[in-house]
């Protein structure tokens, strides 16, 4: 998960470097078709691997919830600073809370409620609605957030019935494939310079989606989740040093009281989970 951090945070680093140069559709599907590229070595056990319907089912969804979501993302980064976007993106793991419950049959115990109503708060902070112009970046990062929550949440339940290379050659063909018509659509020929940079992302996207599906595969949330508030001091630093973005404190407040939120959470499902574990034979006997 610090690896997934950190090629997450270079790759919000480098779209930055595009600067709208190339529009938001053409840069994700070109980030994808490269993904690609860099997997070639995965493709051979993708051909032997069997899906289940079930399994095609989840992978088609968990495509086109990202294409959407990259899509806004993409799109957000092209007008709202690092930090903003790093901050909003706390809020993947509370709808991934409220869509457990929905979906899944969940029990929202009150004080998961209180957690998600504090979360909610803190994106309210970052936005401050009626205290400054909203762009219309922040509404992509709200859509960018839910539907990042339904991928993650199909990552979860997939990413122990198949390998991490698998998962990741999956999203990868199916959002390249759901991107296309809207590269097409709005297709411009980017300079040398700009495809290089979009190979870089490309890379480290890569990397930190086979990383974070082997942490998913590895560890519980509780050991994972507390890793990725490091985004936000990486995104302020980098905001900060890298392209003149003032540092916002309420942007960092927001991302605080959000990733707090998330904290709780993760430590309640983690106690839940340990006692209806069950008990060991000497304890049984």
């Amino acid at each position: 998960m610090v690896v997934t951090g950190l090629c997450f945070v270079a790759v919000t680093a480098l779209v930055k470097l595009l600067a709208g140069r190339v529009p938001a559709a053409e840069s994700a599907f070109l980030r994808y078709v490269f993904g690609l590229l860099i997997l070639l070595p995965a493709w051979r056990e993708l051909a032997a691997l069997r899906l289940s319907r079930r399994q095609l089912g989840l992978t088609v969804l968990r495509g086109v919830a990202q294409t959407g979501g990259v899509l806004c993302w993409f799109f957000a980064m092209t007008r709202i600073p690092i930090a903003e976007v790093t901050a909003m993106n706390y809020l993947t793991p509370v709808y991934v809370t409220i869509l457990a419950a929905l979906v899944l049959g969940e029990r929202l115990a009150i004080r998961r409620i209180m957690a998600i109503g504090a979360a909610l708060a803190g994106a309210l902070l970052i936005l401050r609605p009626g205290f400054r112009e909203l762009d219309p970046g922040h509404f992509a990062m709200l859509g960018t957030a839910l539907l990042f929550s339904v991928s993650y949440l199909i990552a979860k339940i997939i990413s122990g019935e198949m390998s991490a290379a698998a998962v990741v050659v999956l999203l990868s063909i199916s959002v390249a494939l759901g991107l296309f018509p809207f590269a097409m659509a709005v297709w411009v020929t980017p300079s040398w310079g700009d495809l290089a940079i979009l190979v870089a992302v490309a890379g480290f996207a890569t990397g930190g989606h086979y990383a974070m599906t082997l942490a998913f595969a590895a560890a519980p949330v509780t050991v994972t989740q507390p890793v990725t508030f490091l985004q936000l001091v990486w995104s302020v630093l980098v905001g900060a040093l890298f392209f003149g973005e003032g540092v916002d404190l309420w942007v960092v407040a927001g991302g605080t009281v959000i990733m707090g939120a998330v904290l709780f959470i993760t430590w309640r499902e983690a106690m839940l989970k340990r006692k209806v574990a069950p008990r060991g034979p000497e304890a049984q006997s």
